[in-house]
């Protein structure tokens, strides 16, 4: 894996696209949080009444925290995108787990085979030896 892998085309421009989706919410998150700072502070005299100003400023607010909630959830559904993008494209890592994965399963194999063999040799031993003690008791 320290060697860049060269992807195709399609996969390089799905890419750039996420990093694109990256940047814009980042940004819409950043400028709406910065123009609802701006919106709260209290200003000077305007030309509409204060109550006006009021609700006018509180419905952008909420406006631009609908962009910010909205922005999150992209942002989440761009962390599901790259997720499955990572599994269905990763397969040298997908081979290499599986590869990994077959080898722990063949020394478990091998060491349960000895064991066996181990104890099969055992019970034969065991076995031979009551064969001897049961005959041998049994003619005297």
């Amino acid at each position: 894996m320290s060697q860049q892998r060269i992807l195709p085309q399609s996969k390089e421009t799905l890419l750039q696209s996420y990093n694109k989706r990256l940047k814009d919410d980042i940004k819409s998150i950043m400028d709406n949080f910065t123009e609802i700072i701006k919106t709260a502070k209290i200003e000077e005299e305007h030309q509409v009444s204060r109550s006006t100003q009021g609700e006018q400023d509180n419905y952008e607010m909420h406006v631009r925290s609908a962009n910010i909630v909205r922005a999150g959830e992209s942002l989440m559904k761009l962390v599901s995108d790259l997720k499955q993008f990572l599994i269905l494209n990763d397969f040298p890592s997908v081979n290499e787990s599986i590869n990994q994965r077959n080898q722990q399963l063949r020394t478990l194999r091998e060491e349960c085979d000895k064991k066996l063999i181990a104890l099969r040799d055992d019970i034969a031993i065991d076995l031979y030896e009551l064969e001897e003690e049961y005959y041998s008791s049994r003619y005297k």
